[in-house]
């Protein structure tokens, strides 16, 4: 740890805290567990930033504009009467930038890394006493065994189980800012699970940098993977749901495969992002996987599973892709046929191999090509939700929608359904697919749960 100059304007003790996360569902699960910490510490959840004496920023280091945003973000704190609430960045930015954020924003108190902050209360008690604070340790303690018992969920709930990346994609700050990969405890996980079930979850989305990396010791010291954890966790009364993401391909084991056609609570949606269809970009990229080897996972996993849904990653203008390397892209995107999938240009990460290279891409160049990738994702996307069509599917009420009377669920293959009901959030339920938009599902309760 080190510290900083105190910021004037905030030396009391904050009594109220807003949680503000960007990027990634880990990030979410994150921001959820600060949230539940300072909870625990005596604190109240303000409802807004407006009426916080802490707002904490969980902040993503994946993308360029992600960090840009931290900055304007922090800039916005400052109230029209000149007074600023103690304010704490936490996340990926935190662990990248470091000092960095002092020298750059010198509003911020509190700076913590994302495995680190499970010493939030005692870091939040020293900027209280003047003192800014930088913690971006990886400590050997894990912050889970200090975190508290999962408080009220909604319907549906993450659930980390992996962290960090030993991969090292060139282009990728994520084992550097999350560290080594690292399981969770068998024993750790399934508790936390049943707490969230306890708590009101319904379907358990776990996640992890390299999800299905996740390695384990179940109770009778039989070593597991991550199929054999899902096994475990369809066996656990009241989860009606199980996802998991992010995967990367080559940890997509035969048996976490096969765990699609067996477990029925295993949700038919796989995201597995493949980055390039070009096996020169991807060898660039050090993705440790070519182009057939992706294709054919996914044929395996439709093969156990025929109506699983596929979504994907995609990165368009990585240093020297030509204009065959991105028709690659385009390829494999018509050979795989989407349900959705994430796309953007490449944005170079400072300290990563990839920012370094030559012939980097002009801005120009990769804007049409991300168009043109995303007008073909867009065209898959809504074919798929076309598929719906006149189909009875069950879906989870998640929350109200935006007019009276409406909830919105999600279908087992991640999209979002619309329907009139007075049902409470949390009801799974049958519903007749009557519309089917680029983005989402229109419905209508089945008749037997209209009755």
């Amino acid at each position: 740890m080190a510290g900083m100059t105190a910021n004037p304007d905030q030396t009391a003790s904050p009594k109220r805290y807003f949680v503000k996360s960007y990027g990634c569902q880990m990030n979410a699960y994150d921001g959820e567990r600060m949230g539940e910490l300072l909870g625990s510490s005596g604190m109240e959840a303000a409802g807004s930033v407006d009426e916080a004496d802490l707002v904490l920023l969980n902040t993503c280091h994946i993308r360029e504009r992600a960090v840009d945003k931290v900055y304007s973000e922090i800039g916005r704190m400052r109230r029209e009467d000149g007074s600023s609430p103690m304010l704490a960045v936490a996340g990926c930015v935190a662990q990248a930038e470091g000092a960095e954020i002092g020298r750059r924003a010198r509003e911020v108190d509190i700076v913590v890394g994302p495995q680190a902050y499970h010493r939030l209360p005692e870091l939040i008690a020293r900027a209280a006493k003047g003192e800014r604070v930088i913690d971006t340790d990886m400590p050997l303690e894990s912050k889970f065994d200090v975190l508290p018992k999962r408080q009220r969920q909604g319907p549906s709930a993450f659930l980390t189980v992996q962290e960090g990346c030993d991969k090292f994609c060139t282009y990728c700050v994520v084992p550097y800012t999350r560290g080594a990969e690292v399981s969770r405890p068998w024993a750790a996980v399934m508790d936390e699970a049943r707490a969230l079930i306890d708590a009101g979850a319904k379907e358990i989305t776990l996640l992890g940098q390299n999800v299905n990396a996740w390695t384990g010791t179940d109770e009778t010291g039989r070593e597991q993977g991550l199929d054999g954890l899902i096994r475990a966790l369809d066996r656990l009364d009241g989860l009606a749901r199980i996802r998991y993401t992010t995967s990367h391909p080559m940890d997509m084991t035969e048996g976490l495969i096969r765990a699609h056609g067996d477990v029925e609570k295993l949700m038919p949606f796989l995201h597995l992002p493949v980055q390039s269809g070009s096996e020169r970009i991807l060898r660039a990229m050090n993705r440790s996987h070519d182009r057939d080897t992706y294709v054919r996972i996914i044929e395996r996993a439709r093969a156990v599973r025929p109506d699983i849904a596929v979504s994907g990653d995609f990165i368009v203008g990585f240093p020297g892709e030509t204009d065959r390397d991105f028709e690659d892209s385009l390829q494999i995107i018509r050979d795989v046929d989407y349900a959705m999938a994430f796309s953007f240009k490449y944005s170079p990460r400072p300290g990563t191999p990839a920012a370094t290279m030559g012939d980097q891409i002009a801005d120009e160049v990769m804007t049409e090509r991300l168009r043109l990738l995303q007008e073909l994702l867009n065209v898959q996307q809504h074919r798929f939700n076309q598929t719906t069509l006149g189909r009875r599917i069950p879906i989870l009420l998640e929350r109200p929608g935006k007019k009276p009377g409406q909830k919105i669920g999600k279908s087992p293959w991640l999209q979002s359904v619309v329907v009139d009901t007075d049902l409470p959030v949390g009801a799974l339920v049958e519903v007749d697919i009557t519309s089917a938009g680029p983005n989402s599902l229109g419905a209508t309760l089945a008749m037997e749960e209209a009755a």
